[in-house]
């Protein structure tokens, strides 16, 4: 599977291991069973609180700062298919990360599976699409070897 991953950060934000987001793109497109010969597009933007609660605040009227942001491209060309982009932000994720008691990064890889999912049509509306959508996340999450990215909520 080839995965085109353009990372991109706002001032102040450190950069995160691009090759470590890309695997969790792979593993996602893999886990939901794409199509292995085109090459997928995904552009992964890391942010602030303030890009984030704008981003959301516009395009879902929500203006608070929110984990992933989730913009579908859709686009398919003869070999390539332009997923979309992924706003992620980094305070939201290192503070739900304490929370959870997980790793930074692992809740950072989560956030990119989830987002890919949600860019391939994926979502966690009604209930049985929330529980499709969290089992393949968990399964995808267990090939990168991370523990269960739902386990905290499961224990509250």
């Amino acid at each position: 599977m080839n995965v085109e991953l353009a990372l991109d950060c706002a001032p102040g934000i450190a950069a995160a291991d691009p090759a470590a987001l890309e695997a969790a793109a792979v593993a996602a497109l893999r886990g939901a069973r794409q199509d292995s010969e085109p090459v997928y597009e995904i552009a992964v933007r890391l942010v602030d609180a303030d890009e984030s609660a704008r981003l959301n605040g516009h395009y879902r009227d929500k203006p608070h700062a929110t984990n992933v942001l989730s913009f579908p491209a859709g686009a398919e060309l003869p070999g390539l298919v332009v997923l979309g982009d992924l706003v992620i932000c980094m305070p939201v994720i290192e503070r739900e990360a304490e929370a959870q008691h997980k790793s930074v990064d692992a809740h950072l890889c989560h956030m990119v599976v989830h987002g890919v999912l949600h860019l391939l049509g994926y979502d966690h509306i009604g209930d049985d699409e929330a529980d499709t959508m969290e089992a393949l996340e968990r399964r995808i999450m267990a090939e990168l070897g991370h523990d269960d990215p739902y386990r905290a909520r499961a224990h509250d």
